[in-house]
């Protein structure tokens, strides 16, 4: 066949093709043209968009965005760049505004040589069909995809108005890195929002939606400056921008790294429990799935009770009172309102990102004994069941109990430093911490007995009613603890702790509210006679490192099992109820016995991070007195049964001072440190905030021995051994 005859033969072929392939697409053009009479019952239905949450602190400052797979933050037109919705549609779909859903040129152009080739090689796509196609069709290749994609964009054109389409497609276009939506790219590329965008931005972000994943600036900068310079001259062409702008935009340089103000908090201990505290409210869905949903794709707002500033003075207080030990130890801090409940601060250990279980918390692993932090609610027992404060007891040891069925029978328990210890008030028993003294007293007040009043006052974990519970044996919470003894700052009045003040959802309807109802666990009275005596720990007991050099009044105790294993102060001001706890990061496997050349106690690091915190911490409030305890009744010598000792003495009855601010010594004490607070600290221990140890007035009575070092919790019946306090 001659050169001609072939070249009439290719035109009768192609000929023959162009008539199958119109032959072919008559069914699919006709269906797309006869779309737009739509019935109601036809009606599209697009899902609300999935939209990240977001999760701020108590001053309304962003801590972080919650989202899986979709960081996206739904915007008005009003709130996008002109510039960008006039690039946009430059680009993407220049007769948005004159076609009913569908360029039909474009769109035959496409399907034509879609058929020839057996495939989808041309789009051809409207912004409506891009919408369809994101929403609810997906991206298969196919011509039938393709065919659909069409006729529900033209049912979409008789249902929304162009305006709601163009938001709805800007709120839905992905543009890489987990991001959708031109407001969440604008923050994550520009660190500005959708208003801002300018030229340069606008046609970066135009330009990836061809390729999102292959024009990602972060990863393929030359590629992405090539599609932006492209869309840049594509608008010198049409008009939309003179050269000057054109010139200045091919020089600006791609983003490298996300923006500072996309970049969200790291997880850390105080974000991951407000997730887990939305994650288990059913308010927020009755199923796990309907929970997480809501919480990672509802667009959240959720409120919660963290304070920056206290925040960050817990974290500089850890950082400069604890000793470098190479990860041996660490610390915890957790600090609630006692008026509330709302937590304040939380450092949950070393830092999130090493260790994911939060001590302060207890979430991801379990608690740590409390030593002689636990005394304090032995003695509000007894004081509830009508006992005084002026009570007498023996702390004379070492002091040995039948423990039938416990081991060990005998139990023998001593006090700290082997101390004789003596008979004494229960105000001076507890300064002093006298394990022997709070051993006889826990079983005057009945075990059982001080197992409900720790629960009612806010210990969450179970305790074991052994006679070694009043020195802490049993496993608490850091959370716990603050919560507690937020209960005798609060006049017996207990707030459950809780992270989270108020979530709204996207159209700002209220789902929930975290603040709950208080409940009386303590009589008035009690709360506050309990706070006197922990007010003495502080201004000349074992707390002495704690107290605030301009007198405002404080009150707590400190702990610290016998093992040296955990060392803990807890203590609170009507304002904030805080708890301090240092040990091993892994648990009950290292001793502190030799940190900075000291053994640790609870007045030692533990104290000075209470006070390096609360210190700052309360400077904006002015200072506030506890209210002063009823006058005490005359105290009667009690017996613990079984106990064979026969007190030596009685000490003098006295009643607890009237006090409008604990501001000196404890009646009847000079005010000394013990070993524990001072003399076993480290040299720099003594810092100027800490007011020098003077006796107390000339007035105060005479004291029969200065308190020794205080001691704390021992085991029994599945606890072990003594503690200092």
């Amino acid at each position: 066949m001659s050169k001609l005859g072939r070249y009439l033969a290719a035109i009768v072929v192609g000929a023959a093709l162009l008539a199958a392939s119109l032959a072919l697409l008559a069914p699919q053009v006709d269906a797309v043209l006869r779309s737009g009479e739509v019935a109601e019952a036809e009606l599209i239905n697009l899902d609300p968009l999935a939209q990240r949450s977001v999760v701020l602190a108590a001053d309304g400052s962003v801590l972080t965005y919650l989202l899986v797979e979709e960081n996206r933050v739904s915007v008005s037109l009003d709130d996008v760049s002109d510039i960008f919705l006039d690039t946009l549609l430059a680009i993407e779909d220049d007769r948005f505004y004159d076609h009913e859903g569908v360029n039909l040129r474009a769109t035959a152009r496409a399907l034509l040589t879609n058929v020839s080739a057996g495939d989808v090689e041309q789009g051809g796509s409207t912004i409506t069909q891009q919408l369809v196609k994101n929403a609810l069709v997906g991206s298969e290749q196919s011509l039938e995809r393709k065919v659909r994609e069409a006729v529900l964009a033209r049912r979409l054109e008789g249902q929304m108005s162009k305006p709601e389409i163009l938001e709805r497609y800007v709120n839905t276009v992905y543009l890489g890195n987990s991001t959708y939506g031109v407001q969440a790219a604008a923050e994550l590329y520009f660190g500005v929002s959708a208003a801002e965008l300018d030229q340069a931005q606008s046609a970066l972000l135009v330009g990836m939606i061809q390729n999102p994943v292959g024009l990602d600036p972060f990863l393929q900068p030359e590629l992405a400056k090539e599609r932006r310079d492209e869309v840049i001259r594509r608008l010198f062409t049409v008009g939309l921008v003179d050269e000057p702008i054109s010139t200045y935009v091919q020089a600006t340089p791609i983003p490298e790294s996300p923006a500072a103000l996309f970049s969200s908090r790291p997880k850390d201990y105080f974000v991951e429990e407000v997730k887990e505290q939305l994650l288990g409210d059913e308010r927020l869905g009755a199923t796990q799935t309907e929970r997480y949903n809501t919480l990672y794709r509802g667009g959240l707002t959720i409120r919660t009770t963290l304070e920056p500033r206290l925040q960050l003075l817990a974290d500089k207080a850890v950082l400069d009172v604890l000793p470098d030990t190479d990860g041996r130890f660490t610390a915890a801090i957790v600090s609630v309102d006692p008026r509330s409940g709302a937590v304040r601060a939380m450092v949950g250990g070393p830092g999130f990102g090493q260790a994911q279980y939060n001590i302060a918390s207890g979430r991801g692993g379990s608690g740590r004994q409390s030593g002689s932090s636990f005394k304090p609610f032995v003695l509000a027992t007894h004081l509830a069941e009508g006992g005084s404060v002026e009570d007498t007891i023996s702390g004379r040891g070492p002091c040995e109990f039948e423990n039938p069925g416990g081991i060990p029978d005998p139990y023998e328990a001593e006090n700290f430093d082997e101390e004789t210890g003596q008979t004494d008030d229960l105000r001076a028993q507890t300064v002093r911490s006298s394990n022997c003294a709070y051993l006889r007293l826990g079983l005057v007040a009945g075990l059982d007995d001080v197992v409900e009043t720790a629960t009612r006052l806010g210990i969450t974990t179970p305790l074991a009613p052994n006679l070694s519970l009043p020195l802490g044996t049993s496993v608490v919470h850091p959370i716990d603890m603050a919560s507690a003894y937020g209960s005798f700052a609060n006049d017996g009045i207990h707030f459950a702790p809780y992270y989270v003040e108020e979530v709204t959802d996207r159209d700002g309807n209220v789902l929930l509210a975290g603040a709950t109802a208080g409940e009386r666990v303590l009589e008035e009275a009690v709360a506050r006679t309990v706070t006197d005596v922990l007010a003495d720990n502080v201004t000349g007991g074992t707390g002495t490192r704690a107290r605030f050099p301009d007198g405002r009044a404080a009150a707590g105790k400190t702990g610290t099992t016998s093992d040296y294993a955990d060392a803990w102060f807890v203590g609170f001001t009507p304002e904030l109820s805080t708890a301090v706890w240092m040990g091993s990061p892994v648990g009950n496997v290292d001793k502190m016995t030799d940190v900075a050349g000291i053994r640790v106690t609870g007045g030692s690091f533990p104290a000075r991070m209470w006070q390096a915190f609360m210190g700052p911490a309360l400077e904006p409030f002015e200072a506030t007195a506890f209210l002063a305890p009823p006058e005490g009744d005359r105290g009667e010598l009690l017996r613990a049964p079984g106990d064979e000792e026969v007190p030596a003495r009685r000490a003098a009855p006295r009643r607890a001072p009237a006090r409008t601010r604990t501001t000196q010594a404890p009646s009847g004490s000079t005010a000394t440190t013990e070993p524990s607070s001072d003399t076993t600290a480290p040299p720099d221990a003594a810092t100027t905030t800490a007011p020098p140890t003077t006796a107390p007035p000339a007035t105060a009575p005479p004291t029969t021995a200065a308190p020794p070092a205080e001691p704390g919790g021992g085991g029994v019946g599945g606890g072990g051994g003594d503690a200092e306090g």
